[in-house]
């Protein structure tokens, strides 16, 4: 559906231009702070949600997706997810990314997949999920053999962290969404189905590939940057 795909598309602008801004950080091009300013925060968390919304809407929409097509898809997922630690690892030894949002969606997709039955009743599970991820904190959690489920006490070192508490919240808000949009069998309002056929070519193209361009977008960032760095020094 294209204004799906340009949703998407527009998250991952997003997320393109989140990272630019911490790359240059990371090479001391500029001095962001990521970590302390809680409008920096905001945003990465914002840019995360709209993603999973999509996600979890997405899982409503392909519902009659052979079993077939969704493992292929998954693989993908689990593939890009494998990249990312290996990558990072490489990069980052100390911080690498071990659940990220990629690993996350791995576990969401199956998740989600295995709740579509409920229906519109999976909006309980994303209250619960919400509630307890966001005011229930365990220390026992916090190992990196556990951390990857949430109620941490404190967040691990690492280049991303999307644990499953809070986050699934939000895949079955999405879910939640899309099955009271099937109701009405997926109907658009007037002006969405007027603007659809004039949305940008290149957004469309970005929410098409998404998976792609996350994974190929932050090696080019960062072969800029550091030719910048090494360049300045």
């Amino acid at each position: 559906m294209p204004i799906i795909d340009a949703l998407r598309g527009f998250a991952v602008c997003m997320m393109i231009a989140y990272h630019t801004c911490y790359d240059t950080t990371f090479f001391r091009l500029t001095h962001f702070q990521f970590l302390t300013d809680w409008r920096w925060m905001a945003w990465r968390d914002g840019i995360v949600t709209s993603f999973l919304l999509l996600v979890g809407l997405s899982l409503v929409l392909a519902e009659r997706q052979s079993a077939r097509g969704f493992i292929k898809r998954w693989w993908q997922i689990v593939g890009g997810a494998a990249c990312v630690s290996v990558a990072s690892y490489y990069l980052f030894p100390n911080s690498f990314i071990y659940f990220g949002i990629l690993h996350f969606n791995a576990i969401a997709a199956l998740i989600g997949r295995g709740l579509l039955p409920l229906g519109w009743r999976v909006g309980v599970l994303a209250v619960l999920a919400l509630a307890i991820g966001l005011f229930v904190q365990i220390p026992a959690m916090n190992p990196n053999w556990l951390n990857w489920i949430g109620l941490v006490t404190q967040k691990p070192v690492t280049e991303d962290y999307v644990p499953l508490l809070p986050w699934l919240g939000v895949v079955f808000a999405g879910m939640a969404l899309g099955f009271c949009w099937k109701r009405t069998q997926f109907a658009l309002p007037q002006w969405v189905r007027a603007l659809q056929p004039h949305l940008p070519q290149p957004l469309l193209w970005l929410g098409r590939h998404s998976l792609l361009v996350y994974l190929i977008h932050q090696p080019i960032l960062f072969a800029l940057f550091y030719a910048q760095y090494t360049l300045t020094r």
